[in-house]
């Protein structure tokens, strides 16, 4: 049996922006660069919708990853299984926020340091 033929897909050329002479395409040797301008069409900026999206992906991204930056240091407290209240100083978390690292974890059966 024969695998059915597949229509190639046309891919997306990427140009690199024109480089510091103005002639050559890419990165300077002497490690210049050139600030990126937005297309202007009829006044206003064209900006595809998907480029807009990824924008404010990465701005939310930044706010979080920076709110945690901020919390290290700060007193935290967690209410654990069966509702038992603990409190300690915020170190990190890892990516999907289910383990924390906390330093001086005041528990009821005492202080761990980390």
């Amino acid at each position: 049996m024969q695998s059915p033929l597949t229509i190639p897909v046309p891919v997306p050329v990427l140009r690199l922006p024109r480089g510091p002479d103005g002639f050559s395409r890419g990165f300077a040797s002497d490690g210049r660069r050139t600030i990126l301008r937005p297309e202007v069409g009829e006044g206003h900026i064209q900006d595809p919708p998907e480029s807009q999206e990824q924008r404010a992906r990465a701005t939310l991204r930044e706010r979080y990853l920076r709110s945690l930056l901020a919390m290290v240091g700060h007193p935290v407290s967690f209410t654990l299984h069966e509702g038992v209240h603990v409190t300690a100083q915020f170190g990190a978390t890892d990516l999907d926020v289910a383990n924390f690292y906390v330093s001086q974890l005041q528990t009821p059966i005492g202080v761990q340091a980390e």
